[in-house]
This record gives C-alpha cells, structure tokens and sequence, in this order.
C-alpha cells in the first residue's frame, strides 16, 4: 500500500522531537501514528486493545522501550 502524506498540528516541542529525529525514528513515530488514525475507523475496541496492537507493531519495526523514552524525553 503507498502512503499519503498529511499534515496534523501538534505541540511545538512534538514538532522537535520529530523534526529532530533520525529517518529511521520518523518511520517508526509514522507507523505508530499510522495505527492510531486507522484504529479510530474500526469499531469500537477497548484502548488496551489498540495499545497493545500499537506496541507490538512497533516492536516489530525496532523501536524499542529505550529508543520511545528517549523520544520522548527530547520533548
């Protein structure tokens, strides 16, 4: 499936944190945010659900506990 681009305001410091990462991290936080939008069009599930589904694919494409907590302390 090709992806479409969007734009989406966020906090400034966010919009840091993004602009700040590597290609590799920005591929990562785009699939993570990816799985958010599409999950809001399913039905209804319980939000452990879609964390749980969020975080093993993340798993999957390498972004680990450590490199999310750095993420998110660059903020």
């Amino acid at each position: 499936m090709k992806n479409q681009e969007i734009t989406i305001c966020v906090t400034p410091e966010a919009a840091r944190v993004y602009q700040s990462a590597s290609v590799q991290d920005r591929q990562k936080l785009n699939v993570l945010l990816s799985l958010q939008l599409s999950g809001l069009r399913k039905p209804a599930r319980p939000i452990e659900d879609i964390m749980r589904e969020a975080s093993e694919e993340a798993r999957k494409n390498g972004l680990t506990p450590e490199i999310l907590k750095e993420l998110l302390n660059e903020a």
